[in-house]
């Protein structure tokens, strides 16, 4: 295999980074070249990401990957990006961004299930689309606009998710990937296509949806402008899995698929807990326990329950911070471990962590109202949200076994949040399964190989993952101190309902 070189732009809720690979002699090799955080601001009471400041940031990191300030200039192979999902940008018939995108934590998808309901019951939307309900999903934020601003939904010819609308400025393409079109709950994953009949039942436009496209498609060359003025050659846009969790788990290096006793854990702001199918899983034990059916790479179906995440330990320590007591994640870790165990427990899902600001204020209110004891210190905030969280691995891993009939044997944890040593041992100690921490950098390489795969270098899914195994590192996590768990998952099991858990995460 000759040497490639590939860019893989990752967006995540907290932040952003542009990453220069290497592919030579069937191992992948990754350097971080460019990191920015990911702007939001608030306009008219709106909750914005400031999109001209991400672009301008991804044009930055394609500078620095390909070294165009440099006397080493790389020639690129491809570009791909991927992005969390729902959220979206509106382009006019002229080919104008309509208004910055709107972010997924803002109040205006408040009360539109219900609104929705009213059309279509909860069963058709999900018959139609197997999706899990959450608010702040495509479908619910459309409805929003239909109500609140239908001007602004009346003037646009296309809808593009957020790393459809970074590839439409890299190439002029209005085209959607698939992975990042089934988070909106307006696509239908048996047909691969958009469930056009359930829009119109929702009286939701259609004609503003665009093409789509299955992960590893080349979405078209870079523009012109754009090489220009990034000082690069004209290279191929290729759409990888644009979802981040698509793309993380095509990086998850099983060693055996076929094996079908492991499940991911995608560990970030969100954790995404579930399973590789052929086909989806559409039933009513899939729609009672609220369950998704997204779509993946290589025609994968992502069978998988969204889980609050490491959103609640990153509010904590926002709130500390103003606070007055600024701690990295790693002294938080640290603070957790010397904390004492099971002081108190929390549903994520509890639909109030959502929004953000003054977590460890709703842990509290949380505590008081199921009359357990609140938290001490800043260590024991961090590790009731990390054992909390373990403990509903458990939940998730226990309902995929009763849907899918078959004991899971293993539990591969990928993604930024694996790199949390604490929560990989409680997941491995809750759900009494040997955890497989790594790969770190997964959304990255799952972007990469799918890029390779697009362009012939890697032949199939499995080689890629074979790859990826060979280049980058693991840790084993294996169960102890069950006993405790257990006792703590009965308290966890039989916390009394607050509020109805209506919203998780995308």
């Amino acid at each position: 295999m000759s040497t490639n070189h590939f860019v893989a732009f990752d967006l995540g809720a907290e932040s952003g980074r542009a990453i220069l690979a290497t592919l030579n002699d069937e191992k992948l090799d990754l350097d971080v070249k460019h990191r920015f955080g990911n702007p939001t601001a608030r306009l008219r009471g709106r909750l914005h990401w400031d999109f001209l400041a991400q672009w301008e940031a991804l044009k930055t990191g394609l500078r620095k990957s390909a070294g165009s300030e440099s006397s080493t200039k790389l020639k690129l192979s491809g570009i791909g990006v991927d992005t969390w999902g729902v959220d979206f940008g509106l382009i006019t018939g002229d080919g104008d961004l309509l208004a910055m995108p709107v972010h997924y934590r803002d109040g205006r998808t408040d009360g539109m299930m219900d609104a929705a309901f009213a059309r279509a019951s909860r069963q058709t939307i999900f018959e139609a689309t197997g999706i899990q309900f959450m608010q702040l999903n495509t479908l619910f934020q459309l409805l929003a606009m239909q109500k609140q601003s239908p001007r602004l939904l009346d003037a646009a010819e296309t809808l593009l998710f957020m790393p459809d609308l970074f590839n439409y400025c890299f190439t002029g393409e209005r085209k959607s990937e698939l992975s990042i079109a089934s988070t909106s709950q307006m696509l239908d994953p048996r047909q691969r296509a958009w469930a056009t009949g359930l829009l119109r039942q929702l009286k939701l436009p259609t004609q503003i949806l665009p093409t789509l496209v299955p992960s590893g498609t080349i979405i078209g060359n870079l523009t012109d402008e754009v090489a220009v003025g990034c000082g690069v050659d004209p290279m191929p846009v290729i759409a990888p899995g644009c979802h981040d969790t698509a793309s993380a788990i095509a990086a998850v290096p099983v060693v055996n698929e076929s094996a079908q006793d492991w499940c991911y854990i995608s560990s970030g702001t969100w954790s995404l807990m579930g399973v590789e199918l052929g086909e989806p899983l559409i039933n009513e034990e899939s729609l009672k326990l609220n369950y998704t059916n997204e779509l993946g790479v290589a025609g994968r179906i992502r069978f998988l329950k969204n889980i609050m995440g490491l959103w609640l330990v990153q509010e904590c320590r926002r709130q500390f911070a103003a606070d007055g007591y600024d701690h990295s994640y790693s002294e938080l870790a640290q603070m957790a471990e010397r904390a004492t165990p099971f002081v108190s427990l929390i549903d994520p899902d509890h639909g109030p962590f959502l929004m953000p600001g003054d977590m460890p204020g709703k842990i509290e209110r949380f505590c008081v109202s199921t009359k357990q004891k609140v938290p001490n210190t800043r260590g024991e905030f961090v590790r009731t949200c990390l054992e909390s969280l373990a403990l509903t691995y458990r939940r998730t891993l226990e309902g995929l076994e009763k849907m899918l009939g078959r004991k899971i044997a293993v539990i591969h944890i990928v993604g930024g949040g694996s790199q949390n040593e604490l929560l990989n041992q409680m997941t491995a100690d809750s759900c009494g399964r040997p955890v497989i921490a790594g790969p770190i950098e997964a959304t990255a390489a799952g972007n990469v190989m799918v890029q390779a795969m697009a362009i012939g270098l890697v032949k199939s899914l499995a080689e890629a993952r074979g790859i990826i195994r060979s280049s980058l590192e693991t840790k084993l996590f294996s169960p102890r101190d069950v006993g405790k768990w257990n006792e703590a998952y009965d308290r966890f099991r039989n916390l009394p309902a607050v509020t109805p858990p209506s919203v998780t995460a995308p």
